[in-house]
């Protein structure tokens, strides 16, 4: 370039008119066909050399390399053929000297100025040099998000998120080419102002608190396992019950039952407490624990006939067969009075037809926690508490088959000649014919 320099610069001084402007004109078009060649050179490079890497990534049967590809990986190295153009033709518009320019004479300095531009020799370095810092940034970004993108299709993904730590490499990244560019564009070597950002370290921890803490709440929650994308959690305090949908240096993106996104501070998922729902997808069920109230006044012991009419329930059949049994034995050897811990009621037989009822269903899992239990009676009459896991753990399934289960309870109920307890209601006092005032 500087041999293209110099034959523009003695062209056009060979026409009186324009040799005043010789100088100008001549390091003008220079420019032209440096940028001219580093833009057919990136032109080139990117269609041929990078298009033979595209091909290649095609034909392999790993997908890293079609994700490198989707994400401009090559196409960012691509610019690194017009930078290095640029660089090394920054010095055409200084001579070649054999001794340093602080050493020559102010005689010889200007009548070097008549022909050559040392300032804007400077002015292009400085540019290729800011050049190279960009194109690394940009291409270092690229290749992170697709190293995110390449980890997120391996298994590991479904339990570590790594996108907190790789915008963490990207922060320091962008700050280290911002001290750099400024280092550039001053003129001054990086580690001077490395050096006085020590003074500056409060005001640095104040403007970057909240990624200081979401950086500390990102090791936390990736290092304890307590939290990952496609986990159902549940936040009341901001107003977030739904799926992970991002995990980032500062927020997560909640997405709600209702489809609205909630976003929360990452450090407030270590500061404040959360329920995450990925314990039930982890085990072998879902639980259902749900009571029904009964009628204290409807809870009686079981006489013959009622007997006879339970023992018409297949489910229980053998079970009031043998406690008939034990009854009798009892009514012969103690003279009529039935032995302790004999005797039957119609709310014991309900309750262990549920038993049995449960443990026959198709959708319970009998290996997991399995109670049918009675709770403290109340007000509101003796509850009847299930407590079981259901096999199903997909939402409106389990939803579906707890229904159905309370549903048959509630209907059977009646054949023990117990009662549900409710609240009067209007209808209830209108059967009494007592008048309502």
């Amino acid at each position: 370039m500087k041999s293209a320099y110099l034959y523009f610069l003695e062209y056009f001084r060979a026409f009186s008119t324009i040799e005043p402007y010789a100088k100008p004109i001549a390091a003008a078009l220079s420019l032209v066909v440096i940028i001219l060649g580093a833009w057919l050179a990136f032109i080139i490079t990117r269609k041929i050399a990078v298009g033979i890497v595209h091909r290649a990534a095609r034909r392999t049967k790993t997908d890293w390399d079609d994700i490198l590809v989707k994400g401009k990986f090559f196409n960012g190295l691509s610019h690194l053929v017009p930078a290095f153009i640029l660089y090394y033709s920054s010095n055409f518009s200084v001579p070649e000297l054999h001794q340093p320019m602080s050493e020559l004479s102010r005689e010889a300095v200007e009548l070097l100025s008549k022909d050559y531009y040392f300032s804007l020799a400077v002015f292009l370095m400085k540019c290729a040099k800011i050049y190279f810092v960009l194109i690394l940034l940009i291409t270092l970004g690229r290749f992170l998000k697709a190293s995110n993108e390449i980890y997120q299709s391996t298994a590991y993904s479904h339990h570590r998120s790594i996108k907190g730590y790789i915008q963490l490499i990207m922060i320091v990244a962008y700050f280290v080419g911002g001290i750099i560019i400024i280092s550039i564009l001053l003129g001054k070597d990086p580690t001077v102002l490395f050096a006085g950002l020590g003074a500056m370290a409060a005001v640095l921890l104040l403007v970057f608190k909240d990624t200081i803490l979401g950086l500390v709440a990102s090791i936390q929650l990736s290092g304890n396992n307590m939290l990952k994308i496609g986990d159902w959690i549940e936040m009341p305090g901001h107003n977030a019950e739904g799926t992970v949908t991002d995990i980032t240096l500062n927020t997560v993106k909640v997405q709600n039952g209702d489809k609205t996104i909630s976003t929360i501070p990452t450090y407030s998922l270590v500061a404040e407490s959360f329920k995450n729902w990925k314990g039930v997808e982890e085990s072998d069920g879902r639980r259902i624990k749900r009571s029904v109230s009964i009628d204290i006044n409807t809870i009686r012991f079981c006489d013959n006939p009622m007997l006879g009419k339970f023992e018409k329930i297949n489910l229980i059949k053998d079970f009031i067969i043998s406690k008939r049994e034990e009854q009798n034995q009892g009514i012969n050897s103690e003279g009529g009075l039935f032995p302790e811990g004999s005797l039957l009621t119609n709310i014991g037989v309900f309750r262990k037809y549920l038993e049995v009822y449960l443990k026959n269903h198709p959708d319970i899992n009998p290996e997991m926690s399995f109670v049918v239990r009675q709770l403290q009676p109340d007000e509101k009459g003796l509850p009847i508490e299930v407590y079981v896991f259901c096999k199903d753990k997909d939402w409106a399934n389990y939803e579906s088959i707890q229904s159905g289960i309370f549903e048959h309870i509630l209907a059977v109920i009646p054949e023990f000649n117990l009662r549900v307890y409710q609240l009067p209601s209007g209808y209830d006092v209108l059967k009494t014919g007592q008048p309502v005032n």
